[in-house]
């Protein structure tokens, strides 16, 4: 294992090298991970639009909280009055009036606020979860830009070594020691792996741009990735996962906050029995000229009215049409949580055993690569001793590049497994803090 890792080190060394000479040499911008996942957290859209979100969530439960909190109003008009004074509203005329209100116990309205208070939490996490999901976004786009290019530079290394061996072949069959079928084959073997390059370069551009888009570097501007090994592992049994899943999930827990405002918008419906109080005051100044006089024995000009608002509910089919509605919804947001939570149990359940098919899948083509690295010592052993040829040794290095290109897709596949169950578990954010 140690003799596999410092021989992988130094070619993925190398190749790294190779491949960021050019960009050096454009100014190509050196981006890490973890520099490109908080470049996209700064400058994603996404997570600004639900960071805006979560603020109108705040301000609508503002709204509802400023109720229980001094209202204070002003104003003044003119209107003609025939016959006793008064305002459509019902009030007395005035020059200049002031009013007061703040609600002091009305529990239906309290309820709203509750309920309200819990759905600007539960926003809170849907902002927690965007932004999760741009660190994945951005991740997996950075460590498959990497791939690419690694694996780019190790298909041209086999477009030689094809090269070369459709040359020795060509060679041979002209000197009759190979069918021409062999010719054939080898143009073939070489066609493959230029299309994979074009496919590959494609590919290079496409994320390339996502990568930019996605962290804000402008689109002039070329970016150099690194390559390294990086594991997610998650190191929990299954069980332990799932108890972490159900109490970090943010789906799960946006059930739950709103599972919690249906029950107090319940209470808040049940509330509508009890009476409500308000603080009332009303400050007027009056004009002689709207014929008081004419209606009163005796005129003020400054009027002053303070005091406490009552409302006693006697009888209301709405409250009980209130109170059944919100008991529906209430036991429909309790079918909508034990559904989240079934669901994630499944989810957790599933990504933890295919990231142990991925690790064993990973294994298994470090194996491999290991065996080509190992075959390929042993023909050029030969190769120095005389006893193989330069199309067996040619030959061999297209094996371990083949080899290679294939332990780098399972690595990236073990990757993105890792962090999709990172995200599942609610664990992602701890792994790039």
């Amino acid at each position: 294992m140690t003799r596999f890792r410092t021989l992988a080190a130094t070619v993925a060394f190398a190749t790294a090298a190779l491949s960021a000479s050019p960009a050096q040499a454009q100014g190509a911008e050196k981006l890490t991970l973890r520099q490109a996942i908080t470049l996209a957290i700064q400058n994603s859209r996404e997570i600004a639009l639900a960071r805006m979100q979560y603020t109108v969530a705040m301000n609508i439960a503002g709204v509802d909280r400023a109720e229980f909190r001094p209202n204070l109003y002003t104003g003044s008009g003119a209107a003609y009055t025939s016959g006793f004074p008064s305002t459509v509203g019902g009030q007395a005329p005035s020059i200049f009036s002031l009013s007061y209100t703040q609600s002091i116990f009305n529990l239906p309205l309290k309820g709203q606020l509750k309920a309200a208070e819990d759905r600007a939490a539960s926003q809170k996490i849907e902002l927690d979860r965007t932004r999760d999901a741009v660190i994945v976004r951005t991740a997996d786009t950075y460590l498959e830009l990497a791939k690419v290019r690694n694996s780019l530079e190790l298909l041209r290394g086999e477009g030689a070594s094809a090269e070369k061996i459709a040359e020795v072949t060509r060679e041979r069959a002209e000197a009759g020691q190979e069918l021409p079928i062999e010719i054939t084959r080898g143009q073939l073997t070489l066609a493959r792996i230029r299309q994979r390059i074009i496919h590959l370069e494609g590919r290079d551009a496409i994320l390339a741009q996502q990568l930019q888009n996605l962290t804000g570097i402008p689109e002039q501007q070329s970016i150099e990735v690194e390559h390294t090994e990086t594991s997610f592992t998650v190191d929990q049994q299954e069980s332990e996962m799932i108890a972490v899943a159900l109490k970090s999930s943010p789906f799960v827990t946006e059930a739950e906050k709103e599972r919690d405002a249906r029950q107090k918008l319940l209470k808040g419906a049940k509330d509508e029995l009890w009476p409500t109080v308000s603080l009332v005051g009303l400050y007027q100044v009056l004009g002689k000229f709207n014929n008081y006089k004419e209606f009163f024995s005796h005129f003020e000009r400054n009027n002053i009215t303070i005091g406490v608002d009552v409302h006693v509910p006697v009888f209301s089919s709405k409250t009980f049409a209130d109170i059944r509605l919100a008991q529906s919804q209430l036991n429909e947001a309790e079918l909508v949580l034990g559904n989240k939570r079934q669901e994630v149990r499944a989810d957790v359940l599933q990504k933890a055993r295919d990231v142990r098919e991925l690790d064993a899948t990973h294994e298994v083509a470090r194996l491999d690569l290991q065996l080509a690295q190992e075959s390929l010592q042993i023909i050029q052993t030969k190769f120095d001793e005389g006893r193989a040829t330069l199309r067996d040794i040619e030959q061999a290095r297209l094996e371990e590049n083949d080899k290679w290109v294939a332990f780098l897709d399972a690595e990236f596949a073990r990757q993105q497994g890792q962090l999709s169950l990172l995200q599942a578990t609610g664990e992602l954010a701890k792994v790039f803090q």
